[in-house]
């Protein structure tokens, strides 16, 4: 089975931060597509994407942001799908702040949310195999051998 994933990414100059994910989600057979989309500039955008995201072919949504970073809660607001959060480096601490808005989200609206930057990028990707693989013995085998290969591509 074909999976698709949407990454949103606040602005386009975090375009290659994201971009590193990419070859792991190719490796699991995973459509990922980038999508810029503010939860501060078309919050009715990112509202009206995530509400229709299961509709249109979605498992998974990843919400990458940087200083504020409130593009993954606002992705989670809309959607009952799994969201993972990827905080972006910038600002206070070099992504401190980023990492904090992305993680401090209040009961009942879950996001998982992992390191700051490219490695979390790159986990989100990994996540998004794990989570698929609940229901697709052929990801459990990718993961295992990624796992085997000592979690290298």
């Amino acid at each position: 089975m074909k999976y698709k994933v949407a990454i949103l990414i606040g602005s386009d100059t975090d375009r290659p931060l994201l971009e590193a994910s990419m070859p792991y989600f190719n490796y699991f057979n995973i459509d990922a597509e980038i999508i810029t989309m503010s939860a501060h500039r078309n919050p009715d955008d990112v509202g009206e994407f995530s509400k229709n995201a299961r509709t249109n072919g979605y498992s998974v949504i990843v919400g990458a942001a940087g200083m504020a970073a409130h593009l993954a809660g606002a992705i989670k607001a809309n959607t009952t799908l799994p969201v993972i959060g990827v905080p972006l480096p910038g600002g206070i601490l070099d992504g401190l702040d980023s990492l904090l808005s992305t993680l401090q989200m209040p009961k009942g609206v879950p996001v998982a949310t992992v390191a700051v930057g490219k490695a979390g990028a790159i986990n989100a990707a990994i996540l998004c195999a794990e989570i698929l693989s609940l229901n697709d013995d052929s990801l459990i085998k990718k993961l295992q051998e990624f796992k085997d290969n000592g979690a290298k591509l």
